[in-house]
């Protein structure tokens, strides 16, 4: 709780910046162009859309207000950019600090915004910015909100309506045609995330508290899937993977965890047998110290969720372990990257939990082959290196 109040604080200095910012060029007969921006619900899209936002910000400038709207748990993820004046906490079953609905929509429509950019597909988004008056509501034509919209992006699709299906794509480029229907250049696809000082300081409690070695040789490992029980990798791999990475190639191993997967992190260090892997399980678990214990990492193993992107934007070499999801979704050539995944009947069926019930593609994805992918990439890095 102490870590989101101090986030709610920065928050608010942000805040206060750039009213005085407003207040002077207000003053000086300017008028600033208010964008709102929503921002998607989920950890690993937010990362993605930093190339949009980026994009966003060079295009119109320090002197336009850029406004995210995004959920209270988020809070941490963007510290340390420059990207957004101000950020609102909204959640449709708020309680305060966070905006409720019916409080985002007025407070909206006092500001009047000049332009609302919808990241988020659903028409509850739309529906927000309508009311909320936003002059311009940029936005897919998804679920039937294109009346909704005043600049609608038609997403491609396979076949012809009714039978058609959207076109897979990296979710990096779907966010930066946002940026490009606003009038923003075509973006770089290279995600960015940074961490505060802060953050830096969380992480080396961390270090301190269990003892990681401070030469850089510390693997970290993601075992977590918020999607569903589908994308975990079994726990035993991790625990052997774990060990292996000590023993065979002397690093340190730290499992990275959330709130709901602190037993899963505590499973993987008791199993691997190892006192050289350490878990997050009882250390600070808010976004910003994970974002700097990663980024004081030499790479990442992870299962297909958030923080492999986090990891990615913080530019942390990955090795990812694919199921239900097929990587087209995450796919990015900046990224130094393996991409695992099995070659059966029922990969990429994106179930949150396996209809079959034998889980497969995640239990026959071999330790074996997962090492050798980590082995590969700490290989290049030391070639690209020398």
């Amino acid at each position: 709780m102490a870590i989101a109040l101090r986030g709610l604080d920065n928050c608010a200095a942000s805040a206060r910046v750039s009213i005085r910012r407003t207040q002077r060029m207000e003053a000086e007969g300017e008028h600033l162009m208010d964008i709102a921006v929503i921002l998607p619900n989920w950890l690993g899209d937010v990362a993605m859309s930093t190339p949009a936002l980026r994009s966003m910000r060079e295009h119109f400038g320090t002197d336009a207000r850029i406004v995210g709207i995004m959920r209270p748990y988020l809070h941490e993820v963007l510290g340390g950019t420059d990207w957004l004046d101000e950020q609102w906490f909204f959640h449709p079953k708020a309680k305060k600090p966070e905006l409720p609905r019916a409080t985002l929509i007025s407070r909206m429509r006092q500001r009047q915004f000049d332009l609302a950019v919808l990241f988020p597909n659903s028409f509850s988004s739309a529906w927000t910015a309508w009311r909320g008056g936003a002059r311009e509501r940029v936005g897919y034509v998804r679920y039937g909100r294109g009346p909704l919209l005043t600049k609608r992006i038609i997403p491609q699709r396979h076949g012809a309506w009714p039978w058609s299906r959207l076109v897979e794509e990296p979710m990096v480029d779907h966010y930066n045609r946002l940026a490009e229907a606003v009038g923003c250049p075509t973006p770089s696809r290279k995600l960015e995330l940074h961490t505060t000082e802060e953050d830096d300081r969380g992480a080396d409690m961390v270090w301190n508290n269990l003892g990681l070695r401070d030469d850089g040789r510390v693997i970290t490992l993601n075992s977590s899937g918020a999607y569903g029980g589908a994308k975990l990798w079994p726990v035993e791999h991790f625990a052997t993977l774990a060990g292996r990475l000590v023993e065979c190639l002397d690093h340190d191993v730290l499992v990275m965890c959330g709130p709901k997967e602190r037993q899963i992190a505590r499973d993987v260090v008791k199993q691997s047998k190892s006192s050289r892997v350490f878990s997050m399980a009882d250390q600070p678990l808010g976004i910003g110290v994970a974002k700097a214990c990663m980024a004081r990492s030499r790479l990442m193993v992870s299962t297909d969720s958030g923080p492999r992107h986090v990891a990615a934007a913080l530019c942390k070499p990955l090795v990812t372990v694919f199921g239900p999801m097929l990587p087209i979704w995450s796919e990015n050539p900046t990224q130094r990257a393996a991409n695992l995944h099995l070659d059966i009947n029922c990969i990429g069926c994106h179930k949150r939990v396996c209809p079959l019930g034998h889980h497969r593609c995640m239990r026959d994805l071999s330790v074996d082959r997962v090492y050798q992918a980590v082995v590969g990439l700490l290989e290049e890095e030391e070639s690209v290196a020398a």
